[in-house]
């Protein structure tokens, strides 16, 4: 097999070319793209003030950060078989409506469970914007080399968004309260629901895969208990109700995958599994963004608390690496006519593999500009990789399925992003616990308080005296770091394993 541009993939054929009006009907896309990235990274940045506002337990911290994508990896599927059914632009602005709703109540929230509980309504609507846009852009980019660049810009968006937050959030959180950072989708929304309905056209699937409740109680119920055994796991160790729970989970999945096989319309067409550029790309997907997911969770709270950045410049911090996450998604569309991708997309995460390297070695020595290259060298891999992938499985795709193929794309992004946040967040909370050594002299209640989190051990610290606080909140900046050097060369493993499932599979032909 030659190069990228001329892989043999039966059913893909190169469509006609569009026009100015449907690179216009890109842009609209883009801007649910750009608000679930923006999104995702101003939380993150929001969670030090979030958590000294609510006071969350290490529990509630985390499932302030996956309530949201959890929920959304679970029902994306069902919303992809919903926009095939009932048509993908209706969906998409019916879940912008609800998103813009929704996001303006949890800026309100006044408990952590009140925020966690809004974080899942809103994934049930982000649920609805996400497959939408990557199947109107399959429907409305039929040329192959026009698709593979829309695909690029539609990746560059994630990484533009994630940008963009850290600078908006930072920005707002300096002058107002934290609940600004949900206020952000209102505006990016009203625009999409004047235009959407004028420059995208709708598409469905003329023969979509039925709803099914079953399916839909079974996919969740394979995903909620693995995660909440995870995090049980990062708080109170192995105990008998997390191996209850990843049985659970592990037997609803079976259930589900079973039902899909044995039904004559499938919600999921598990035949698409079958093609291994498609499943050797969502795997690719998976692993990449658990591992980007893990590390913004780590460095949004080390140069906030631990280097004592402000928003702002912490936000700043993370520019460059953004920036290349970008150039690096646009560079690689004219690479992956030339190289192919079994050999293109390893290549790239061997830049991702170093940033992680440099991250577990480096950074509490040297502060700041280690997390800046470490940053630079992940969005680098991750930029290039994301791009090819997403590319692959659009194009793997029958394009009737496009809804599916979307959905399963989406569904992999978001449930790298709970595991990433559940699996490395989690392994950082449990090194954190295990490694705080509380100093003498702080009270019981403060002593609980600062093993919950690290905020909650640098809010404490605030209430004592001056020098039993910094005693504290250095033995929690040392606990912190204990379990970032673990996380991070967990984090380089995950990308070392997407590249060999790159190497492996992405060189097979459709049905191998």
């Amino acid at each position: 097999m030659s190069a990228t541009a001329s892989i043999s993939l039966p059913g893909i054929e190169d469509g006609p070319r569009v026009g100015a009006r449907g690179w216009a009907a890109l842009v609209v896309l883009m801007l649910p793209v750009l608000l679930v990235s923006v999104d995702n990274t101003v939380l993150s940045f929001a969670l030090p003030e979030i958590s000294t506002a609510l006071s969350p337990s290490g529990v509630e911290q985390l499932w302030i950060i996956d309530a949201y994508p959890l929920v959304l990896a679970g029902l994306l599927v069902t919303m992809g078989t919903l926009g095939d059914r009932f048509g993908r632009r209706r969906l998409l602005l019916i879940g912008a409506t609800g998103f813009a709703i929704v996001s303006a109540f949890a800026a309100f929230a006044p408990t952590a469970g009140l925020l966690i509980a809004s974080r899942a309504v809103l994934g049930f609507f982000g649920a609805m914007l996400m497959p939408s846009t990557l199947s109107l852009l399959r429907s409305v980019f039929q040329n192959r080399d026009q698709r593979r660049l829309a695909v690029a810009v539609w990746a560059a968006a994630f990484s533009a968004g994630s940008a963009l937050g850290p600078i908006v959030g930072g920005v707002l959180l300096e002058h107002f309260a934290w609940g600004s950072v949900f206020l952000v989708a209102v505006p990016v929304l009203i625009p999409l629901l004047i235009l959407a309905p004028i420059l995208v056209p709708e598409s469905r699937d003329p023969n979509p895969g039925r709803i099914d409740p079953v399916s839909i109680v079974l996919s969740m119920g394979a995903m909620v208990p693995v995660v909440y055994a995870i995090k049980e796991f990062a708080v109170d160790g192995f105990t008998p109700v997390v191996v209850i729970l990843v049985i659970l989970g592990a037997g609803m999945g079976v259930l589900f995958v079973r039902r899909q096989l044995r039904a004559d319309i499938p919600m999921l067409d598990m035949a698409l599994f079958r093609r291994g550029m498609f499943s050797g790309a969502i795997l690719v997907n998976l692993l990449s963004v658990i591992a980007l997911v893990g590390f913004l969770y780590y460095v949004s709270q080390h140069l906030q608390l631990v280097l004592g950045l402000k928003p702002v410049d912490a936000g700043l911090a993370l520019v460059p690496g953004m920036v290349m996450m970008i150039v690096s998604g646009l560079v690689v569309v004219p690479i992956a006519r030339r190289v192919r991708p079994e050999i293109l997309i390893p290549a790239a995460l061997v830049f991702s593999t170093i940033g992680y390297l440099v991250v577990a070695f480096t950074t509490h020595a040297h502060g700041v500009a280690p997390l800046i290259v470490a940053f630079v060298l992940l969005g680098i891999g991750i930029g290039a990789a994301e791009t090819v992938s997403n590319e692959l499985i659009l194009a793997a795709a029958p394009p009737e399925k496009a809804g599916a193929a979307s959905a399963v794309s989406e569904t992999a992004y978001e449930l790298g992003a709970v595991l990433g946040t559940t699996i490395l967040g989690g392994i950082i909370t449990a090194f954190y616990r295990s490694a705080l050594v509380v100093p003498d002299g702080v009270p019981a209640a403060l002593a609980e308080r600062a093993r919950e989190t690290l905020a909650g051990a640098f809010s404490a610290a605030e209430q004592l005296p001056e020098g039993v606080g910094r005693a504290l909140q250095q033995a929690a900046a040392d606990a912190f770091g204990n379990g970032v050097t673990v996380t991070s060369l967990i984090g380089a493993l995950l990308v070392v394993c997407a590249g060999v499932i790159a190497a492996l599979t992405l060189g097979r032909r459709l049905g191998h």
